[in-house]
């Protein structure tokens, strides 16, 4: 079987820490092109993998027509350079959030179907371990209704992951457009959704700026959501977790409560109302300190070469960005939104 041909648009953090070295160590992947606005770092992994760098990603599509492209963009870039990379014939993976409007997302949904290939969007965290064996002990019954969550990603901010620090897109509004609930908030409601095979029917929220300073991105944001099955619970996204990171998940569910990344040995924690307490290692979850391999490179490529829809779509994408929406919606007219 032939190598499936990828171009990397954008070689900042996300490229260098998930996406690179993951299509690496794919033995089906051959990397073709790298793009950035600053030469430099696509010249970099270029010349690495005897490939070609470009500033322009219409062009690198042009000349190399790759067969896939991940788009590792600033998130304004992301409808953009995932409609011209559909439109070229290339299947697109991109990182979350897929976009910045609801309209944006279902044009990339449209773009893609219209080519004839697949579009899928980066959330991974439907594919930690911990996460995974969540969903299928809730899949047992054992637990049975999920009557409230709690689910929470916070870290100290992007100046510590990022390629550029403070300096980076991530805090200019123009580029990012939204803060922690775009890098973090809708990886929250896209496991949520997920784990309780559940729809967000409504949303209150309060998303603010309460400590980056110079910057108009939200830094926090804690939102209430209302599921079609009637579960309540919250979501919370930050990036002032300063000492201590969280990405967890508590489900109190009618015959017990499912604790999920609250431990570091035991990474799900299942205490039924019989007074019996289960407790799974299953591996830790990626952080940005430590990283583990995402799963989602593996999870696209497999898609691509197997002919298989992803099940992590544009139009789950769209989902889970249009719960983010409407908390900057509820935030911005003080009322409950309706999806």
């Amino acid at each position: 079987m032939s190598k499936l041909r990828v171009a990397v648009v954008g070689c900042g953090a996300i490229s260098i820490r998930r996406h690179i070295p993951e299509y690496e160590a794919n033995p089906n992947v051959e990397l073709v092109a790298f793009v950035d606005i600053i030469k430099e770092r696509a010249d970099k992994y270029a010349e690495k993998h005897g490939a070609k760098s470009f500033t322009d990603y219409n062009e690198m599509l042009k000349e190399i027509k790759p067969d896939a492209v991940s788009v590792c963009t600033p998130n304004v870039l992301h409808a953009p350079v995932s409609i011209a990379a559909a439109n070229a014939g290339a299947h697109v993976l991109v990182e979350k959030p897929m976009a910045v409007t609801e309209a944006e997302g279902l044009a990339m949904i449209d773009a893609a179907h219209k080519n004839g290939v697949y579009l899928m969007v980066g959330h991974n965290q439907r594919l930690m371990p911990p996460h995974m064996k969540a969903k299928e002990i809730l899949q047992t019954g054992k637990l049975g209704k999920v009557l409230t969550f709690r689910t929470s990603f916070g870290h100290p901010g992007p100046e510590g992951w990022s390629v550029d620090g403070r300096e980076s897109w991530f805090f200019r509004k123009e580029e990012a457009i939204m803060g922690a609930m775009g890098d973090l908030g809708v990886h929250k409601s896209d496991l949520i959704r997920w784990l309780l095979e559940d729809e967000v029917v409504d949303v209150a929220a309060f998303v603010n700026t309460l400590h980056k300073e110079g910057t108009d991105v939200d830094d926090n944001a804690t939102c209430v959501l209302r599921m079609k099955s009637g579960t309540i619970g919250t979501l919370v996204a930050s990036w002032t977790y300063y000492k201590g990171g969280d990405n967890s998940t508590i489900l109190w569910c009618e015959n017990g409560v499912m604790k999920i990344g609250t431990d570091s040995d035991d990474q799900v924690i299942v205490e039924l109302r019989n007074g019996s307490v289960e407790k799974y290692k299953v591996g830790a979850m990626a952080t940005n300190e430590k990283q583990t391999t995402s799963g989602v490179i593996d999870e696209f490529v497999r898609c691509v070469t197997t002919n298989t829809p992803p099940s992590i779509s544009g139009e789950e994408g769209l989902k889970s960005l249009n719960v983010i929406l409407a908390a900057f919606a509820s935030q911005d007219t003080k009322q409950v939104i309706s999806l």
